[in-house]
């Protein structure tokens, strides 16, 4: 098979969408090297300079003009002879020439129609409008997780025999083991505590930090934060100050894929109350790193963390300290979720993944022109 990728979130994301990509070709690239993948783009960037190493990797530069990934892209694809055109990040090109090409668009999330107040007006019609005509436009539509598919259906009138769900994984460093040698090294750079609780991702309204620091006022339990911070990060820094939780709440700076894979490990719970997600990679690297998970009972949170971990109302602080000081307090009961969690996240692996990805690709090339 040959198959084209929209690459424009491979190439200059750094997370999300960009590892989602990422990750994506390089386990086809590995798993099912018969195969050429083609990644069409205006331009390259250096964090990507090793997966274009692989012989069936390859970059299709795209024109330079204003409209090129909409109007060029898909045509572009046709000539390389691409059997499939997969878009990456919710949208496919809008114009195609006539050779037969099947098309798949992957749908993460639809944030911008659940919670319409963290997103502009023009920001909520264009990706509605991106996402519904990619939707019509696909043959089969992949979806990240259950909760994502019965938004489409809601929101997009997809028929539910047009929609596949592929989970996604995380990256490597996640799963491999460090030496305590290394995990120190980590501790002491950052300066971490001996046990604390871990948050990692964008500090947005969403993803729902205030609560875990409003719930831990007042206790002995350290948060450590890792992300990147918005408008919404002035709230928070207020109250600590207000609060004088300045030694109790952490925020890292300048974290390597790496590093933060050996702070997971070094953590004693990964707390994340997101108020709603495509899928919670953060909770899948957790599981991955054997610490045990609290996170929200709502949206396709519950999917990515199974039965062993603990879930909370978001909404509900009270909820979140009960929780918090549960695991805190009982090592024995840590030690079992997380081995139990461990078991159930090998699901989200590598080969699983591509082997479901490859199935859709297959089906795709089974349908008719």
């Amino acid at each position: 098979m040959k198959i084209g990728y929209d690459a424009k979130r491979f190439f200059h994301n750094t997370s999300g969408l960009g590892n989602y990509s990422r990750d994506l070709v390089r386990i086809l690239s590995e798993k099912y090297s018969e195969n050429q993948y083609l990644l069409f783009a205006k331009n390259t960037s250096e964090r990507t300079k090793r997966l274009l190493d692989k012989p069936n990797i390859l970059f299709k530069k795209i024109s330079k003009g204003k409209f090129s990934r909409q109007l060029q892209m898909g045509k572009d694809a046709q000539v390389e002879n691409c059997n499939i055109f997969h878009g990456l990040s919710g949208e496919l090109p809008l114009k195609w020439g006539s050779a037969p090409i099947k098309k798949v668009v992957t749908i993460h999330d639809v944030i911008f129609l659940k919670y319409p107040q963290f997103y502009s007006f023009f920001d909520r019609k264009i990706h509605t409008w991106k996402f519904k005509k990619a939707c019509n436009q696909a043959d089969l539509v992949i979806a990240i997780s259950e909760q994502t598919k019965k938004d489409i259906m809601h929101y997009f009138n997809t028929p539910e025999e047009k929609i596949r769900v592929v989970y996604q994984t995380c990256h490597d460093a996640f799963k491999k083991e460090y030496t305590a040698a290394e995990l120190s090294e980590v501790a002491h750079k950052f300066a971490l505590p001996e046990e604390f609780i871990l948050n990692v991702g964008t500090i947005e309204e969403r993803k729902n930090l205030f609560s875990v620091v409003k719930a831990i006022k007042g206790t002995n339990v350290p948060l450590v934060v890792v992300g990147k911070e918005t408008a919404y990060t002035k709230k928070i820094h207020r109250f600590i100050a207000q609060n004088n939780m300045q030694q109790q709440v952490i925020f890292l700076k300048n974290v390597g894929m790496e590093e933060l894979a050996k702070i997971y490990q070094l953590a004693t719970v990964f707390i994340y109350p997101s108020l709603y997600e495509g899928f919670g990679i953060p909770i899948i690297e957790a599981l991955f790193s054997k610490t045990p998970v609290i996170t929200s009972n709502l949206s396709c949170l519950p999917e990515a963390g199974g039965q062993d971990s603990l879930y909370v109302n978001p909404k509900n602080e009270a909820d979140i300290r009960a929780k918090i000081l549960h695991l805190w307090e009982n090592p024995s009961e840590r030690q079992r979720r997380s081995e139990k969690s461990f078991a159930f996240v090998q699901k989200f692996s590598e080969e699983q993944i591509a082997k479901d990805l490859i199935k859709v690709y297959h089906e795709l090339l089974a349908y008719p022109n």
